[in-house]
């Protein structure tokens, strides 16, 4: 996956977490509520995994641009 698929995927199970976190909450689900905070923990870190895709994507290609520059 690259990273804006795995920060578009994070940031959906970080809505769809709270949701369900928040809707557990209403209606005394404590199963529901734990569930929802776990898949919002996934997300956050979906999220996090493609920033730091993309970060190490822009320093490869920075590199490769100074490795062009100079040949």
């Amino acid at each position: 996956m690259g990273s804006t698929a795995d920060k578009v995927s994070g940031y959906a199970n970080e809505v769809a977490g709270n949701i369900k976190k928040n809707l557990g909450k209403a209606v005394g689900s404590d199963k529901m509520r734990v569930e929802g905070a776990l898949q919002e923990l996934k997300g956050e870190a979906q999220v996090e995994v493609g920033k730091a895709k993309a970060t190490v994507k822009d320093g490869a290609n920075k590199v490769a641009d100074e490795i062009n520059r100079k040949l």
